[in-house]
């Protein structure tokens, strides 16, 4: 192999696999950290370049994944997902499109699931992952990762439902700074 091939394979890697990685990072992470995950991902590729397999994302997410628990605690962590998904849900509620109410109760459910739950879904949903590639993401078996799934889709649904019987058609507040426009 010479010298410039392994760069080279590094560097469709990233290529391809950037988005993905980030998208992952921001939802377990917030946006604050995403970067620093992403680049400490990548590092850890370039170091073990020789360990990827052909199919890397589940790869690179794993070691997001353990990059995230490693560096940021629990509550840092939860604190600036749940500023996030925050911020999303006041988004959707300022947004006048038709799938506003859906999609800001939506993200409200997800944001109310705990980080496991959160976590399934995103990895098949948002992330486009089989349940076999979630898995080795998670660190579990597939038919362990399909009964989480499975729980988290039911507790999304139970939160969405309940979500329904509250009174949707509340005024939208606009902050003041949007008068200054």
């Amino acid at each position: 192999m010479t010298h410039a091939e392994p760069e080279e394979r590094f560097t469709a890697i990233y290529h391809a696999h950037h988005p993905q990685v980030y998208a992952y990072a921001v939802s377990r992470a917030g946006r604050t950290l995403a970067d620093d995950v992403v680049g400490d991902t990548f590092l850890v590729a370039w170091r073990r370049l020789d360990d990827l397999p052909a199919a890397p994302l589940p790869w690179l997410l794993g070691v997001a994944r353990n990059v995230i628990r490693e560096r940021y605690r629990d509550d840092i962590r939860q604190a600036s997902l749940a500023t996030e998904l925050r911020a999303w849900v006041a988004e959707a509620d300022a947004d006048i499109a038709d799938g506003v109410a859906e999609r800001a109760a939506m993200l409200a459910a997800l944001a109310g699931l705990g980080e496991d739950d959160r976590e399934a879904l995103t990895l098949t949903a948002w992330q486009g992952l089989s349940a076999k590639a979630a898995a080795r993401v998670v660190g579990c078996s597939t038919a362990t990762f399909f009964v989480r799934l499975h729980r988290a889709r039911r507790r999304l649904e139970q939160a969405m439902s309940e979500a329904a019987t509250v009174d949707r058609h509340r005024p939208v507040r606009i902050p003041d700074q949007e008068y200054a426009r």
